[in-house]
């Protein structure tokens, strides 16, 4: 377009953007894991990330900022992971399976930093935000709807309603950070699983 900014330097500009905003984000998380949250300074992170203090600092204004923001991205590729399955076309007792074994892998991510001082630090400050409270209730009801479908066509025991059934469930998956391993894991959400089946 004559007088405007042509689109493809438009894109160009932005992509390169998003590179720089994800660099800045996954450069302090390591930092974060390494020396500790407090230690970690944004002269550190423009070094390391390769850009200069003032480009930085365009970008975020703390280091607890970009922790943040660090965070949520996080949380919305689990969401994301999550929802995929829920809103997926194979039969509802596959789904609602496949749902509990990811919820449970996304857990035990979180056991490398359990004995960890710098990561007990990182995730006391993080799981006081706000939008932690937003996708736990989105969490919820996402599980919520798919165990509700289970009940319909028997799949899922009737004696309990759908929405305590998944308080429990993400409680008990939640043990999954504290697990050694992955066979651990798995054995935890087979038996989360075979808990809300219909009894015998």
């Amino acid at each position: 377009m004559l007088g405007g900014v042509p689109t493809l330097w438009t894109d160009t500009i932005e992509a390169h953007r998003r590179q720089v905003h994800d660099a800045i984000l996954d450069t302090t998380a390591a930092l974060a894991d390494e020396h500790g949250m407090l230690a970690v300074t944004m002269s550190q992170i423009a070094k390391r990330t390769g850009i200069g203090r003032a480009t930085l600092y365009k970008y975020f204004s703390s280091v607890e900022e970009i922790l943040h923001a660090w965070h949520d991205r996080q949380v919305r590729s689990h969401l994301a992971q999550l929802r995929m399955i829920h809103d997926g076309d194979g039969p509802i007792a596959d789904r609602l399976t496949a749902f509990l074994t990811a919820y449970a892998d996304i857990q035990s991510q979180r056991h490398d930093h359990s004995a960890d001082p710098h990561g007990n630090e990182l995730a006391a400050l993080l799981h006081r935000h706000d939008h932690i409270a937003s996708a736990e209730r989105e969490l919820h009801t996402l599980l919520r709807d798919l165990l509700t479908q289970a009940v319909t066509i028997g799949d899922v025991r009737r004696d309990i309603p759908a929405a305590e059934l998944a308080t429990f469930c993400l409680h008990a998956l939640d043990a999954a950070h504290d697990l050694p391993s992955k066979a651990a894991v798995q054995r935890l959400a087979r038996l989360t699983n075979a808990a809300v089946r219909p009894p015998d």
